[in-house]
């Protein structure tokens, strides 16, 4: 499916320079990407954003640098709701799994898996719903695993620090 909208992130601000990366999932993996795949995970609402970054604790908001973008993609799956899943052979629980606990003890996480099959199937990403605490069934996030085209950083003024050198 096509998607055209607007997204947002949260990054570390020692990040800030380099916020269409992925590189931060990919050295440490994430609820839809293994260890190694890079990844860029944007929420859909400003709230959302917010939500995710704090975990889905309010009172825990670690400095961030808020970056906005201007996405149409091609090639996504929307697992948002029951039907959607249905058509994509994916079950919410799978989804919603302890990705982290599995990985902890040696399994490969349910989410992995399908984040597999969905890129080999050629899938450029997926709108799925918010897991942060408080977030489903109001919150939604894209994940995309190929954004070369489709996906501009909204920084009109060149506000982003071009390079780390910001941060020395």
């Amino acid at each position: 499916m096509k998607w055209q909208g607007i997204a947002y992130r949260a990054h570390d601000p020692r990040w800030s320079w380099a916020p269409l990366s992925g590189e931060g999932a990919r050295l440490h993996g994430g609820r839809f990407n293994p260890k190694g795949r890079a990844a860029l995970y944007l929420a859909l609402t400003i709230e959302g954003m917010f939500l995710e970054m704090g975990h889905g604790f309010g009172h825990r908001l670690d400095p961030v640098t808020v970056v906005s973008y201007a996405i149409d993609m091609d090639g996504l799956v929307d697992l948002r709701t029951e039907s959607a899943r249905r058509d994509a052979g994916v079950t919410f629980d799978d989804m919603a799994a302890s990705w982290m606990l599995d990985r902890a003890e040696g399994r490969e996480p349910a989410s992995w898996t399908i984040a597999r099959r969905l890129i080999a199937t050629g899938a450029t990403g997926a709108l799925v719903p918010s897991f942060a605490n408080g977030g489903y069934g109001q919150m939604a996030n894209l994940v995309l695993w190929n954004w070369s085209k489709g996906v501009e950083v909204i920084d009109p003024q060149r506000r982003l620090p071009q390079n780390p050198s910001s941060w020395e």
